[in-house]
């Protein structure tokens, strides 16, 4: 039986080649390897006829943007509408976190700082050395360990439905409040209440899907399990444990209005931590999927935000 969610992916790709942006794999080190989305004209492929020829990788003439996606979906699936937007003015790079979309790796570190060192060295032999960074909830905690732990990489920084750090108490006090025993069972449904239930905390306003296609969405995209259960429970710190880095980045807070997840409180005391060079805004009639459920408004405001940032653009 055809599976609705993946029998979409081809048109999907078509429609990123399309904007500019092709699938790369980047192999990290022996046994690690990232799939990215990456400017075409940052490739070059070599003749038919020169056999011997590897893959020329080209340093990205526009400013670049790295796009961080969250816990429920691969990369492009996650920016597919943010893609074609600033594809024309900036290198866009949309890679997939390790253990989603086919990334992998035998490295036993679950933690966001591995994804970070990752993320930061495919960036590195892809011939990007400083960039905008753009973090959904997942992806925002990651975005966060990569301009802490490598500055001079990060010009700047977009981050929605995310926090600094998961504590251990931040954790619990969350999960109570939407009523989940574990963020495994919040985030790794394995039945169609279970993604329905996770939909409907996502979204300003759930609208109707048949069950078949729930279904399909946990059998395409809810997969490695078990790796992906030690991410989350690698992301969760003591709080004694816990330290508030000093960012000298712009940083952009980006919200849905009516995001549960993580709400507008977190955002406010979020950017009070962050100190004079965060910036904040939230947009209405959205939840913690902002970027998929009012795309237009949020690529406007993410647009004037990169202006800001490089104005010579």
């Amino acid at each position: 039986m055809v599976n609705f969610v993946e029998s979409q992916k081809p048109m999907l790709y078509g429609l990123m080649k399309w904007a500019g942006v092709i699938p790369y794999t980047v192999e990290i080190e022996p046994g690690t390897k990232m799939n990215f989305w990456i400017p075409k004209e940052t490739l070059k492929k070599p003749k038919k006829s020169d056999k011997n020829s590897a893959v020329e990788l080209k340093k990205p003439t526009k400013p670049a943007v790295l796009f961080i996606h969250g816990f429920a979906a691969e990369g492009i699936v996650t920016w597919q509408f943010q893609v074609g937007s600033l594809a024309k003015k900036y290198s866009v790079y949309v890679p997939d976190l390790l253990f989603f979309g086919g990334s992998y790796s035998n490295n036993p570190d679950r933690s966001p700082a591995f994804q970070a060192h990752c993320l930061v060295k495919s960036l590195r032999i892809l011939g990007v050395d400083k960039f905008v960074l753009i973090g959904f909830s997942y992806g925002g905690m990651v975005a966060f360990k990569i301009a802490e732990e490598y500055p001079e990489m990060v010009r700047a920084m977009v981050v929605s439905g995310s926090i600094l750090t998961m504590t251990d108490t931040i954790s619990e006090s969350n999960l109570n409040q939407l009523g989940f025993k574990s963020s495994e069972d919040l985030l790794l449904p394995t039945s169609v209440k279970g993604l329905k239930t996770l939909f409907t905390l996502a979204v300003h306003k759930p609208m109707w899907f048949p069950n078949r296609l729930f279904k399909d969405y946990i059998e395409v995209m809810i997969t490695n399990r078990k790796e992906r259960a030690e991410l989350l429970e690698a992301l969760v710190i003591s709080n004694k444990d816990v330290t508030i880095p000093h960012f000298h980045q712009k940083i952009h807070l980006l919200w849905g209005e009516s995001d549960q997840i993580f709400n507008l409180k977190f955002a406010k005391n979020m950017k009070e931590q962050l100190g004079e060079n965060a910036t904040m805004e939230s947009i209405k009639k959205a939840g913690h999927l902002v970027h998929l459920e009012r795309p237009c408004v949020y690529n406007r405001r993410l647009k004037k935000f990169l202006a800001s940032v490089y104005p010579e653009n």
